[in-house]
């Protein structure tokens, strides 16, 4: 039996242990039970959809606002660089769910291909994650809407089609969640977002190790309220430039 497998075993089984003793109690005990799982499964789905109706307000919103400076940012990558002028790539979402996600591209077409070469110059600790403050991969305009974040507006689209939040951790990669330790596997509990709690604490500066044990706070933790401080804390973040390449 795999560390996973015995992991959910015994899971299972502090489940079975502490719910079969529900059924030992009487009626009216019975039904407080099942009437306090009611009301927590009611306000646990409310909150999501409560968040939900946000985000895509919120997005629409900004993307009405934002279509001067995405039409600018369109135009400077098509003067630079031949190619797309958007970069999809697949990511995981909650629960293991492969998505397409947008960005502007922000590097030379062959980008990809030239990664494997690159490898040995990664500046993440851990190896999980591949950053590099000097790629040679990016074009001049791909290192500007990076250093503002611009080049992650086209993910508003994402939280419109529900495949991604405004707050919740990064997206990570399929060949990243393959080296996940089932601890880091917890980042996958909730929908992806554009920013979150380690992004306004310092981005790709923090190691990947304290970025999962932020976003796990985060999930724990989570609430409308904390989503407006992180929004609100993002801006100063991308003002800032601080930990962005």
């Amino acid at each position: 039996m795999s560390l996973q497998q015995t992991h959910s075993h015994k899971i299972r089984e502090q489940l079975i242990q502490r719910y079969s003793q529900v059924y030992q109690l009487g009626i009216r005990q019975r039904l407080h039970f099942h009437l306090r799982r009611l009301l927590w499964f009611a306000v646990v789905q409310g909150l999501f959809v409560f968040k939900r109706l946000f985000d895509i307000a919120a997005a629409a919103v900004a993307l009405l606002l934002l279509s001067p400076v995405l039409l600018a940012t369109m135009t400077a990558i098509r003067l630079e660089s031949p190619g797309p002028v958007f970069f999809r790539q697949t990511r995981v979402g909650r629960w293991g769910k492969l998505f397409t996600m947008w960005k502007f591209r922000s590097m030379y077409i062959d980008a990809e291909a030239r990664k494997a070469k690159l490898m040995a110059d990664n500046e993440m600790q851990g190896g999980v994650l591949f950053k590099m403050k000097s790629d040679p991969r990016i074009t001049r305009t791909g290192r500007f809407i990076r250093k503002a974040s611009i080049d992650e507006l086209p993910q508003l689209w994402n939280v419109l089609c529900g495949d991604m939040s405004l707050v919740g951790p990064r997206p990570p990669l399929p060949g990243e969640v393959d080296q996940y330790s089932l601890a880091d596997r917890r980042r996958l509990e909730v929908i992806p977002g554009i920013t979150c709690i380690w992004q306004v604490s310092g981005r790709s500066d923090i190691p990947f190790e304290q970025q999962v044990e932020l976003d796990v706070a985060y999930i724990e933790s989570q609430s409308f309220t904390q989503d407006i401080k992180i929004l609100l804390k993002t801006i100063p973040a991308v003002l800032l430039g601080r930990g962005a390449y």
